[in-house]
């Protein structure tokens, strides 16, 4: 489901618009629904409002709630067949194969320490050549991003021999940002003098001040910049990584902060012309 609201930076969304004090102007936008928002580590939708609403209501009506019980999930085996999703193990040992010492050595993190930023590990495509083939080499692609030279590195690893088979380096590529580059743009705004707006409208809908990304959740999108869009500190997003966010409260509104990109090479905020 999605909401359209309208606001600017600065507001708080709850559903439909609502008024609340503010400097910003208001100007109409589309929020992604509550399904949309980052609402666990995983990125799925957060079941505990649901299951907190059933318990209320049982409670309210003198019921008794039976405890829940947790399924033990099923074993998993250490290696996968064919096009199988990479199991635990899997995953694991392709990324110790992938980023040998000389790769760590040589790359940054978004946080600006020593070693890639991992983004995805998946099952690789197979050759055209072995489409069909009932044995075909169980593969797997590890994709990083290097941020001291803003470089998409990606490693194909072998998962029978445990060799890396395949190397590619591509710049002014930019995939979705992961879970930690998400956290980080928000730790990047949460401290810039421009995320003054988003610390009042979380003060305005919680009562307490906004001092961490894990008191939000997050999910965003990579910006590429566009002429005359933006200022000239991001003249160089899609060449850097940069990202805009959308912060939610936890078990509250929305807060608009689409105007604001974080520049997560330059470990800048700017924020868009008008």
């Amino acid at each position: 489901m999605r909401d359209t609201v309208r606001r600017h930076l600065g507001k708080v969304v709850a559903g439909t618009a609502i008024a609340v004090a503010s400097t910003a102007v208001m100007v109409g936008i589309t929020l992604p629904g509550s399904a949309g928002a980052d609402d666990t580590d995983g990125g799925q939708a957060d079941s505990r409002s649901v299951q907190e609403t059933g318990q209320g209501q049982g409670q309210e009506q003198g019921a008794a709630v039976a405890p829940g019980v947790v399924e033990q999930a099923p074993a998993e085996g250490d290696k996968g067949q064919g096009s199988d999703p990479l199991t635990d193990d899997e995953i694991a040992r392709v990324e110790r194969i992938a980023v040998n010492q000389q790769l760590f050595n040589a790359t940054e993190d978004v946080e600006g320490e020593r070693g890639p930023q991992r983004l995805t590990v998946d099952v690789a495509e197979p050759e055209a050549d072995e489409a069909d083939a009932t044995d075909a080499p169980r593969r797997a692609d590890v994709t990083f991003y290097d941020y001291r030279d803003d470089t998409l590195v990606t490693k194909t690893v072998d998962l029978d021999s445990g060799k890396v088979v395949g190397t590619s380096e591509q710049r002014g590529v930019q995939p979705p940002p992961s879970r930690a580059e998400t956290i980080e743009a928000a730790r990047l705004l949460i401290a810039d003098p421009l995320g003054a707006g988003l610390k009042a409208d979380y003060k305005d809908a919680t009562g307490q001040e906004l001092t961490s990304p894990d008191q939000l959740r997050l999910s965003g999108g990579v910006y590429r910049a566009a002429p005359g869009a933006q200022s000239a500190a991001l003249d160089k997003c899609g060449e850097h990584r940069c990202v805009r966010l959308f912060p939610k409260v936890k078990n509250g509104p929305w807060i608009d902060t689409r105007s604001l990109v974080i520049d997560l090479s330059a470990r800048k905020v700017a924020e868009l012309n008008r």
